[in-house]
């Protein structure tokens, strides 16, 4: 299936500078998974089994060996942890989710851990770069999936929890760009949509000496998000936080099936997840994914019709377009699932990375 008037005005008429730079992935396979690990490390996945990966910064993306039986896998999401281990992650009902993990570079693979529920569907999994780790999935008897590890993936055990519950029978979570769900250093949230509305899901801490109906001091809480139009294909499609604003993390998505539509794409919460808030300017149609450039304090969410920047914490977005100055092509800024920094990918191949100068321009409103 997360200004003045003056200045607001400006934003939405004056075209800004689009900021991918295209690379040569040497592959055609429909690209969902990014994981940026720094230092030139990056890794991404796509149909058909697809892993690649780059040690130079994008100068050269590398085709990884296939694991073993994943030919017609859909590996929606990846997590690396440096230049030689990641966990890839495939997407399918039952059995055709499973992860697989390589620690020699991906010259070989080992099946680590199969979907045991037939009837479900994973979405996301996210790692904090040490042993834990998250990994998401449609709902199983009206509870949401969740397994966690306490050792890179070796192993899983699933989470119980009452506040995991779906609010209805169609309520699902999106596999478009694996970030649906948000892993920080203990706080995780994940988002979700469909026919049951749009919601967020979050770990809570309770006070110190204080447990849940299940004698836990941690349980999930869950509040609406005014994004999507409770339909089948809408909702939160990404979530993400901004590490230095405690709280403050943004949702994007709308309708997958109604691209150019602009209505509810996007929200923003202050005090981590409890109260959301629909952007004044929203994006110019549904976004798969959304993430924070700390270099120029910037959001930035991309879709299948375009890239638009938010420079107010999510309150406004405008469009971002090619430039002929800076030698793009004129779908630079379109055709893209998934986010890394600096990385986008896409469809039949697509890999882009962020040009900072000319985002640095777009966000000074030049």
């Amino acid at each position: 299936m997360g200004a003045c008037l003056l200045g607001v005005l400006l934003a939405t008429v004056v075209p800004a500078r689009a900021q991918w730079d295209l690379q040569d992935s040497h592959s055609t396979a429909d690209l969902r998974g990014i994981d940026n690990v720094g230092n030139g490390v990056a890794w991404a996945s796509g149909t058909n089994g697809t892993v690649l990966r780059t040690e130079d910064g994008g100068y050269l993306w590398q085709s990884c060996s296939i694991p073993p039986g994943a030919e017609h896998l859909d590996f929606r999401g990846i997590q690396a942890f440096d230049a030689n281990t990641a966990i890839v992650m495939s997407s399918g009902k039952g059995d055709l989710s499973r992860l697989y993990k390589t620690t020699d570079g991906c010259h070989t693979w080992k099946l680590v851990f199969t979907n045991p529920d037939k009837d479900g569907f994973w979405d996301a999994i996210q790692f904090d770069r040490d042993q834990w780790g998250y990994l998401l999935g449609d709902p199983v008897k009206g509870m949401f999936v969740l397994f966690v590890t306490d050792n890179g993936g070796r192993t899983w055990i699933r989470q119980r929890n009452r506040g995991l519950r779906a609010m209805s029978t169609e309520q699902g979570v999106f596999a478009a760009s694996n970030s649906s769900m948000v892993e920080d250093a203990g706080f995780v949230m994940f988002g979700s949509g469909g026919k049951g509305g749009a919601f967020a899901y979050q770990i809570v801490e309770l006070e110190a000496g204080k447990t849940d109906y299940e004698g836990r001091r941690k349980k999930w809480d869950k509040h609406p998000v005014p994004i999507g139009n409770r339909s089948e294909p809408s909702g939160v499609f990404s979530v993400a936080k901004r590490k230095s604003g405690i709280g403050w993390a943004i949702a994007v998505g709308g309708s997958y099936e109604s691209p150019d539509d602009r209505s509810a794409t996007a929200a923003f919460t202050f005090d981590s997840g409890r109260t959301w808030v629909g952007s004044t300017t929203m994006p110019h149609g549904y976004r798969s994914a959304v993430a924070y450039y700390a270099a120029s304090k910037t959001w930035i969410t991309v879709g299948p019709n375009g890239t638009d920047i938010s420079t107010d914490d999510g309150k406004n977005w405008r469009a971002l377009h090619p430039d002929t100055a800076l030698h793009e092509t004129p779908d630079a800024d379109r055709n893209w699932n998934a986010l890394s920094l600096p990385f986008v990918v896409g469809p039949h191949g697509r890999i882009g990375k962020l040009n900072p100068h000319a985002l640095a321009v777009a966000s000074n409103g030049k």
